[in-house]
């Protein structure tokens, strides 16, 4: 075969070899699936993204965007269900592509799932720091602003604050100390929480971590639980009057870390807060990677991914209402909106139950997500795209992929030391969005290519559902700024010099004799 050929398809034997040599077990109900779902979604999403996704996009609309990002995301869901039903291998919607599109666009989607899981990983450890602050001054412990903050945002705050005696009082109340150390001549600051939180998740996955059933339902349990109790005892603090206007009229913001500015509110303003919130979504692609677990593939795959987007769709749009009528829109506190709304009403046993279960979540979040990373890579070095002695090199002792997850904390950990929050998630946003997109039309060319092909589960009115996840998916896109189709773009142009330059004079598949 020749090297030239980057639209070479991996095929399905090959995968299928993978799942043989597997050795995976069908253990899954729908139940357990739908725990996993839930588990993975509920996260920083609902705990961190709400809080910018009202105050900077959609106001008290943001229970609007929930709604369009949730449609979406069942369409792009069902799509990854048969998928997953008949290639439940490492890689996700990396292998998926591989199998469809051929090697290139493999490529993109793998170097984009980067965007997903280690970008993602930083915005939620900027998240646990947010949380694990609000945690420390409930017991009256207090951080140097320039310790909790990357530089953008502890101007931003220090900006915010010189407008009201208020907010200066509220921010030296939550402060040691509020001036910013400068190097050469330029404020300097570090979110060492976040910074520390990565690199202690990352040696737990050098050393290897395996999470029994029954852990994984806990933390689910311990979230929902948290999750009702905002929505019960914060329904008894709403002010209806937060609410009007329900959509704010549209105008123009500039958010920490950026100098140019962007549309807010309107009935664009809710589309723009779907493509940030969409990060409240991520993760229940990690139900349809179950499918080769599952009991009953065929019917309990669909059931817990469906399942648990309704179940997180009612709960998102009930905590939004919740959270925008507690604090007006304008006055959120976008590093952990929600402990910030009880605590500005005096409930510091409230403060101290979500804060717990805050951190305990994103925890487990974050131990997903570098997982998640490191596991992509592993499956791209294994298919010679990426340098095997970097990226698929198993410890001796510890057989995890020791090299990929070290390199991946190192960059995470940099990353959300010194990003504010809004622009890493909307790179997670836009990268996640376009690997829905390939996935739908995927599925749909596999369909066309392979119609034979034993399907354990077949996405109903397949032509209609990949239309509409296209649409849908497209349309979040484009209500996102142009600065991140930006980003975006430099990103996969990155991208494509790496692969023209090693992955395709290394590929396995190119260098079958």
């Amino acid at each position: 075969m020749s090297k030239s050929n980057i639209w070479a398809r991996k095929p399905v034997e090959a995968f299928e070899e993978d799942m043989r040599q597997s050795g995976l077990k069908r253990v899954l109900g729908k139940w357990g699936l739908t725990a996993i779902g839930i588990g993975a979604i509920i996260g920083a999403g609902i705990f961190v993204m709400s809080g910018v996704g009202a105050k900077e996009y959609a106001g008290p609309a943001l229970a609007l965007s929930f709604v369009a990002a949730g449609i979406g995301c069942t369409f792009a869901a069902l799509c990854y269900a048969e998928f997953a039903s008949f290639l439940p291998v490492e890689g996700s919607a990396y292998a998926y592509s591989y199998a469809t599109m051929g090697e290139l666009f493999a490529w993109i989607i793998g170097w984009d799932l980067i965007l997903e899981y280690a970008m993602g990983a930083s915005a939620v450890a900027v998240g646990w720091s947010g949380y694990l602050s609000k945690f420390l001054l409930l017991f009256n412990i207090k951080l140097p602003l320039w310790l909790m903050n990357d530089s953008f945002s502890a101007q931003a705050l220090l900006r915010d604050a010189a407008t009201s005696a208020d907010k200066m009082k509220m921010m030296l109340s939550h402060y040691s100390d509020i001036s910013l150390p400068t190097i050469m001549g330029h404020p300097f600051a570090i979110n060492l929480p976040a910074f520390l939180i990565i690199w202690v998740i990352t040696m737990i996955l050098v050393k290897g971590i395996k999470e029994a059933a029954s852990t994984n339902a806990f933390i689910v349990i311990l979230k929902l639980a948290v999750v009702l109790f905002v929505i019960i005892a914060g329904a008894n603090y709403i002010n209806p009057a937060n609410w009007h206007p329900f959509i704010p009229e549209r105008t123009m913001l500039i958010n920490p870390g950026e100098t140019i500015p962007h549309g807010a509110y309107g009935w664009l303003g809710i589309l723009g807060g779907a493509g940030y919130i969409f990060f409240a979504y991520i993760g229940f692609d990690t139900v349809s990677t179950q499918a080769g677990e599952a009991k009953n593939p065929q019917k309990d795959v669909p059931f817990g991914i469906i399942a648990s987007l309704i179940v997180c769709t009612l709960l998102y749009i009930l905590v939004s209402l919740v959270l925008t009528g507690m604090v007006n829109y304008k006055d959120i506190d976008i590093t952990a909106p929600i402990s910030a709304a009880f605590g500005s009403k005096g409930l510091g046993f409230a403060v101290l139950i979500i804060s717990i279960a805050a951190i305990a979540g994103l925890t487990s979040v974050l131990i997903v997500m570098l997982l998640g990373q490191s596991r992509v890579f592993f499956a791209m070095a294994k298919d010679g795209l990426l340098p095997k002695g970097m990226f698929g090199t198993l410890h001796t002792k510890f057989r995890t992929p020791y090299k990929a997850s070290i390199l991946t904390g190192f960059v995470v950990s940099i990353v959300s030391a010194f990003t504010p929050i809004s622009v890493i998630a909307e790179l997670v946003n836009i990268g996640t969005l376009l690997a829905f997109v390939m996935v739908c039309g995927a599925v749909w060319l596999m369909r066309i290519k392979e119609p034979d092909r034993p399907r354990p589960f077949r996405t109903p009115w397949l032509p209609v559902v990949a239309s509409l996840g296209i649409l849908s998916n497209l349309a979040i896109m484009l209500g996102l700024e142009a600065i991140n189709w930006i980003r975006l773009f430099v990103w996969l142009a990155i991208g494509l010099i790496v692969y023209f330059a090693y992955g395709r004079h290394h590929s396995r598949l190119n260098n079958v004799k």
